[in-house]
């Protein structure tokens, strides 16, 4: 309110008449009230968003590409080709919590490590706001880890894709959806599935959604081979998405993660 009051102190000054002075204030007051609902038009009003339903991690048929919750070192028969529900669960129990409970309130980030809310309130992981979770890669030949929506297997339907099975309005949370791969010192990229209008300050990528096309431009991050590398993964409703608003609440939301590892020439590794 300080433009308000030094608006108001001028006219005072200046000496405008009592009459030309309330039409003014009156004007001001109505542009103050419309500049507020602008920006905040894109987040919840009640923070009432049900969790997700489902969360599956898959990883590619490629023979030397392994995942675990832990880093169990070099010993590749405590790795798989898929964390589930109750994998992540499990990692989650040291924050006391699991999957449904995470409510996914909100939030917005600029880097996909530190998030806030609506009123610039940071928000910790895993306490209602957001999802996020650690996992290792292993490989046993270098490669570089592209996420992909083509399936692992010939046959199998598990390739990366955000789905809901709501029904009208409720079906942009796929929109706002947003999912950071955090590698460290390598860096960390930014999912947005169905891109649309970008958030202020966030770079994110987008996947085709016909035949994957490898370059460098989809790359996550490097394996050296039979060095785990240490992968966090979050998971967000991203308050500063135009589509986030209370159509998609307590909407239903399946996100479904496929990796596949490439060569030095971006062609994956069979």
């Amino acid at each position: 309110m300080g433009f308000f009051s030094k608006t108001v102190d001028k006219m005072i000054n200046e000496k405008v008449p009592l009459k030309k002075r309330k039409k003014l204030i009156i004007f001001v007051t109505v542009v103050t009230l419309l500049s507020m609902v602008t920006s905040t038009y894109a987040w919840f009003k009640v923070n009432t968003f049900l969790g997700v339903d489902s969360l599956d991690l898959h990883i590619s048929v490629s023979a030397q590409l392994k995942v675990g919750m832990e880093n169990y070192g070099t010993d590749l028969e405590r790795y798989t080709k898929v964390i589930t529900n109750q994998m992540i669960d499990d990692y989650l129990g040291k924050y006391d919590t699991e999957i449904e409970k995470i409510v996914l309130d909100p939030v917005t980030t600029s880097d996909g490590k530190r998030f806030t809310n609506q009123r610039g309130t940071e928000r910790k992981p895993n306490d209602r706001s957001y999802l996020e979770f650690e996992c290792y890669f292993i490989a046993t030949e270098d490669m570089w880890v592209h996420l992909t929506t083509e399936s692992t297997e010939v046959g199998n339907d598990d390739g990366t894709k955000v789905s809901t099975n709501s029904t009208g309005a409720k079906v942009d949370v796929v929109n706002c959806t947003r999912v950071s791969f955090d590698a460290g010192t390598q860096g960390s990229a930014i999912y947005e599935p169905n891109k649309g209008t970008p958030v202020s300050g966030q770079t994110t990528f987008d996947l085709p959604q016909g035949t994957m096309n490898y370059t460098n431009d989809t790359r996550l991050f490097h394996l050296n081979a039979m060095e785990p590398t240490k992968v966090t993964i979050r998971l967000w409703i991203d308050g500063e998405d135009p589509q986030c608003d209370d159509d998609v609440q307590e909407a239903h939301l399946a996100v479904q993660l496929g990796f596949v590892g490439c060569d030095n020439n971006n062609v994956p590794i069979s």
